[in-house]
């Protein structure tokens, strides 16, 4: 996708001058010059609000009215070869003076304490972390039309800022497409002489791409935060909750296809990456669990594959079945070669035996598993060391589950007053002399944490 190329190598080049001067020149002006000077900066609009994703509107206008300026003064005909690097070192200096109107980081003062190239490579990797939650929320067919009507410019301006910082991890090529067709949606829908249904067809028509961007930016999120040995093994543990009755074989190269498909599209520019291998993983998972799973199998019968993938991310856990208990590694399993794998298989193990337990709980117990394995398996006398370590863990492990479990499946299966008045009556069991008052505000903070922790589950 040329206009995805072109923004990244904007970002990459505008900074990137251990290339060369002239390159980094060539290169933005080459762009400016092909996309125009509109398409050249609603790119830069996406691409900063991506970037800053909790910057305001007006912080990112002056940035990218910074941007657009330097290359529409220096990309002209005849301009000074210097022009571009001169204004360059102008934008990073500005950015580093005491109340500058662009956006805020708080590793600023560290970039701008450094000078001349370092300093503009440091301001250049800055970036917010991503939203928890998408913050875009859609307004009514009339609010849209009313905001429209009004400043279209305007209108389109704050919809990419708001929209592109809520979904600042979804691949670039997959927002620069749903933004456009929302706009084209807008554009076309607000002048209709039935508005109403022109909406109804035009939303029903990027279903699949709306389902995409939210996917994707919630699977990438994960992938920048986990690293891709994490994001695997959450994959896995989230499909054996899903269906505990398959097997680590058949779901663990399920969970390696889609990390490897997430480092490969998270960061394409190939415009129809993430379509295409996410269609092609959703196909082969619905090959693989079909015939095990009728949940799976209604899933799967559609011709979207897009809409499959989504009905099966959305599909909650089920009950555990009744399995004898996990084998646990040996130490020498542990530390071999293999170790990562046999301990991926043994937390898979424990995942579908406890099917209620979220993903933040099973994602410390892979920290905590990882973490003993580097300390122990490094060690010269690896197996005392080991054994000592796995032992504590296998011993706490069962009462940690167990409980967990509970405590998710009751959030899970009873409404808000059952799961108040069950939790209550389990303090007062742990402490029959505790007054009322203590039990209610004991109740109220186990809540608050139970709540996020369980529903905190791998997409």
């Amino acid at each position: 996708m040329r206009a995805a190329l072109a923004l990244l190598l904007l970002l990459a080049a505008a900074y990137a001058e251990h290339r060369g001067k002239a390159y980094v020149r060539d290169k933005v002006c080459q762009e400016f010059k092909t996309l125009g000077k509109e398409n050249f900066r609603t790119l830069n609009i996406i691409a900063n609000s991506r970037k800053f994703s909790n910057a305001t509107f007006e912080e990112i206008s002056h940035l990218v009215h910074e941007i657009v300026s330097l290359a529409e003064t220096c990309c002209v005909e005849g301009a000074d070869p210097s022009c571009y690097d001169a204004g360059s070192s102008a934008l990073s200096a500005k950015s580093c003076k005491k109340g500058s109107p662009f956006p805020d980081h708080p590793d600023a003062a560290g970039c701008c304490a450094q000078e001349g190239l370092e300093q503009k490579l440091c301001l250049a990797a800055l970036r917010h972390p991503p939203q928890q939650l998408p913050r875009y929320l859609q307004p009514s067919n009339e609010e849209l039309c009313q905001a429209f009507k009004k400043d279209p410019k305007d209108f389109a301006d704050r919809f990419l800022h708001d929209y592109a910082s809520s979904y600042s991890q979804a691949p670039l090529p997959v927002l620069l497409g749903s933004t456009r067709t929302f706009l084209s949606m807008v554009s076309t829908c607000c002048i209709s002489p039935t508005p109403t249904a022109c909406f109804l067809k035009e939303k029903l028509e990027r279903k699949s791409l709306s389902l995409l961007t939210l996917m994707s930016n919630r699977a990438c999120s994960r992938f920048t935060a986990y690293g891709k040995e994490k994001v695997t093994f959450s994959y896995l543990t989230s499909l054996a909750q899903k269906i505990p009755s398959a097997s680590f074989e058949d779901l663990f190269p399920l969970a390696e296809d889609a990390a490897e498909m997430f480092s490969q599209c998270c960061d394409s520019v190939a415009e129809d990456c993430m379509q295409k291998e996410l269609s092609e993983h959703t196909a082969k998972a619905c090959g693989t669990l079909s015939a095990r799973d009728e949940r799976f199998a209604d899933c799967c019968k559609g011709k979207n594959l897009m809409q499959n993938y989504f009905c099966i991310s959305a599909l909650p856990p089920v009950p555990a079945p009744k399995l004898p208990e996990a084998q646990k590694p040996t130490n020498k399993q542990l530390c071999s070669e293999e170790g990562a794998r046999h301990a991926k298989r043994y937390l898979f193990e424990l995942a579908r035996r406890h099917t209620s337990v979220p993903d933040a709980f099973l994602g410390k117990l892979y920290d905590a598993c990882q973490k003993v394995r580097g300390e122990c398996c490094s060690a010269k006398d690896a197996s005392p060391s080991s054994a000592t370590q796995h032992q504590h863990m296998a011993e706490e492990l069962p009462r940690f589950l167990e409980k967990a479990n509970q405590l998710c499946g009751q959030y899970t299966e009873l409404n808000f007053l059952d799961f108040k008045k069950r939790l209550r009556e389990s303090l007062m069991k742990m402490m029959p002399e505790a007054s009322p008052d203590l039990l209610g505000q004991l109740g109220w903070e186990r809540r608050a944490m139970g709540a996020p922790a369980c529903w905190a589950r791998c997409p």
